[in-house]
């Protein structure tokens, strides 16, 4: 059965990044993609365009964010019953403390730092890959 995963990142090459690292995965999956917080809060309540979006098995949140920070984006998410079971994983340049304890205290599963170095990236994504989408049991839909 086919994951998807729902990437919300701003960053042109950190997006090229992450699906090019999930490319080769032997798990079958979907990427979606959106830019700023706004169009993922339509995309995850299925608004305009995205009346049609699949529910994704797992969200890759970037916290600085256009339109709507992904420190809102992540307590809306956790604060809709309907939303609140999706796993988040934050996956953000930031080391900031605060922005680790808040995520925390908002409940994300795992707070993830993105490495500028490229093969330490690519691993980051294999083991959110391989612990999210085949280790871990996700609820159903």
């Amino acid at each position: 059965m086919s994951k998807t995963i729902f990437l919300v990142e701003d960053n042109k090459a950190d997006i090229r990044l992450i699906k090019e690292a999930l490319k080769h995965s032997s798990i079958p999956h979907q990427v979606v993609t959106v830019r700023d917080g706004m169009d993922a809060m339509a995309y995850l309540h299925q608004e305009g365009e995205y009346e049609n979006a699949i529910r994704p098995d797992l969200i890759l949140l970037d916290l600085n964010l256009p339109k709507k920070d992904g420190r809102e984006v992540l307590a809306e998410i956790k604060a809709d019953p309907k939303l609140k079971r999706i796993p988040v994983v934050v996956l953000t340049t930031s080391h900031n403390e605060d922005d680790i304890f808040h995520s925390y205290d908002l409940r994300v599963n795992c707070y993830i730092t993105k490495s500028r170095n490229l093969s330490q990236l690519f691993q980051i994504v294999k083991g959110i890959e391989e612990f999210w989408l085949s280790t871990v049991t996700l609820p159903s839909k």
